[in-house]
């Protein structure tokens, strides 16, 4: 039971289970930021629940007062990862603000990124989220290549090839400690345009 400060002695003081759910939002934040940290040092065999709760100094019962397991921890971490990217890049088409969008987005949430794209695909329970990503950027891709490409061999052989190149290049240059990132989008789409210019008739 809470009490309330001293100064919240009438009618007009803030009830206490407002403040509860936004301290357990904060507190949920508090430990996917930890648990982000922590997974993508050590990867998600290796990293047991009590790495996680000392990252988030915290206690192994706080992270179950939040999360049932670890497993539903990590998928939680990975969720987050996806909308992050979704809400920084959009989801529908590649215009000249998308690769810029992209390195901004691994730029604020490195870690997450890396998770996303390098580790969770290496894990056979969470590999399906990996998998419908891929396949919703190549028909992204796909659509928006049509417009430039033939459908045929080499437009197929494109879609598949730019968004695997664009991510390894984003992990690249993140792994590299992001040098240039006024340039990064720039080297990165010079190397689309020739993937597309090489896959013209």
């Amino acid at each position: 039971m809470s009490t309330p400060d001293a100064g919240d002695t009438g009618p007009e003081a803030v009830p206490a289970s407002p403040v509860r759910r936004l301290r357990r939002a904060e507190r949920r934040e508090q430990i996917l930021d930890a648990a982000t940290r922590a997974f993508a040092r050590a990867g998600y065999a290796a990293t047991g629940l009590d790495d996680i709760a000392a990252e988030a100094e915290l206690t192994r019962a706080m992270l179950y007062r939040h999360f049932d397991s670890k497993a539903d921890l990590y998928r939680a971490v990975l969720d987050r990862a996806c909308v992050r990217l979704a809400e920084a890049t959009g989801t529908d088409d590649f215009d000249e603000r998308a690769l810029p969008a992209l390195v901004r987005a691994a730029t604020a949430d490195p870690d997450g990124f890396r998770l996303l794209f390098r580790y969770a695909a290496r894990e056979p329970d969470f590999r399906e989220l990996i998998d419908s990503m891929t396949a919703a950027s190549r028909e992204v891709a796909r659509r928006n290549l049509a417009r430039r490409i033939a459908a045929g061999p080499w437009l197929d052989w494109a879609a598949n090839l730019i968004p695997t190149l664009t991510i390894e290049a984003v992990i690249a240059w993140l792994d590299a400690g992001q040098p240039d990132p006024d340039q990064a989008a720039r080297r990165i789409e010079q190397a689309v345009h020739g993937v597309m210019a090489a896959a013209q008739p």
